[in-house]
């Protein structure tokens, strides 16, 4: 008796044990999936360009250096907030530029390299996309037909990047002043 007891404890504890593992995997791909909608879809130049090819959309390009302490805080605070990198996901194709990558980019028919100077050196197109001013982070914003909307040095903060992704996302920028677009944002959050 004492054995069918114990037998039948132990499958029963089988079960549970399987159960609850079971659900904890199904959590953890739930919980995956969840913050995976919450980030950006980084994509490198070349595929942006290629993608907006295909389906037309503005490039938003966050020029940094591995060695940028504000674009790792921009990172952490202002990238990783859900409804930014929705939006960024939704109305741009959203690149990560390295400005001293040594890879050469082919745009526009130009081939840009990496030119060598001081300690790392610096990309030719991080240098054109931020019009020679070497600073980081900037962000950079390419409309549809890859003409620059606009630079944006240093860090963003959320509430203020929200503006201006939802500025040039938007395209308020082509008919309303930034201020005025300043004032109608804090109208309407």
């Amino acid at each position: 008796m004492k054995r069918i007891f114990l037998s039948v404890y132990a499958t029963l504890l089988l079960f549970v044990f399987m159960g609850s593992s079971a659900f904890l995997m199904h959590e953890e791909v739930e919980t995956k999936s969840k913050a995976e909608e919450g980030a950006v879809k980084w994509y490198s130049f070349e595929e942006a360009v290629a993608k907006s090819k295909e389906e037309k959309k503005k490039i938003f390009i966050d020029v940094y250096t591995d060695w940028c302490g504000w674009c790792k805080v921009m990172d952490k605070n202002t990238f990783n907030q859900p409804e930014i990198a929705q939006y960024l996901n939704e109305n741009f194709y959203p690149v990560k530029l390295n400005a001293e990558q040594t890879e050469d980019i082919v745009f526009k028919g130009t081939t840009y390299k990496f030119v060598p100077s001081g300690r790392n050196g610096y990309h030719e197109l991080a240098a054109a996309l931020l019009q020679n001013k070497l600073s980081y982070p900037t962000v950079v914003f390419l409309d549809e037909e890859f003409n620059m909307i606009q630079p944006v040095p240093g860090y963003q903060k959320p509430d203020m990047f929200d503006q201006i992704i939802k500025f040039i996302g938007g395209d308020h920028y082509k008919n309303t002043k930034w201020t005025e677009w300043q004032r109608q944002y804090g109208a309407a959050n």
